[in-house]
């Protein structure tokens, strides 16, 4: 099959060249499945898969974990001059924490 470029336009030439490296990709996908699936039949006789044979790991999807909506944890310490401020020990300490304790009060003594 003999194709006559000198004669052809431009857009047919581009054409031509979309048309050919579609073919070149689909035959290049098609050998390298041929290749894949011979490479896994002589690894398979072996015990193999191809995976043992490259080091690839199959990877894995990460499972999702149901998880509720997120309580609040239950206040631990009270400010003892102002009860409605409340703290759960966990986190930054409150700025009336701080100070109590630095002014000599003991932690235990605002548990509520």
């Amino acid at each position: 099959m003999k194709i006559d470029l000198k004669g052809m336009s431009r857009k047919e030439l581009e054409k031509l060249q979309k048309d050919v490296d579609k073919a070149l990709t689909r035959i290049s996908d098609k050998e390298l499945k041929a290749v894949r699936d011979e490479a896994a039949k002589l690894a398979a006789k072996h015990g193999y898969t191809l995976a043992d044979i490259t080091g690839d790991a199959p990877v894995k999807k990460a499972r999702k974990i149901a998880t509720g909506p997120k309580t609040k944890a239950p206040a631990k310490y009270a400010n003892p001059t102002d009860k409605t401020q409340t703290w759960t020990g966990k986190g930054r300490q409150p700025t009336w924490f701080k100070d109590a304790v630095a002014s000599g009060a003991a932690p235990e003594a605002m548990e509520i």
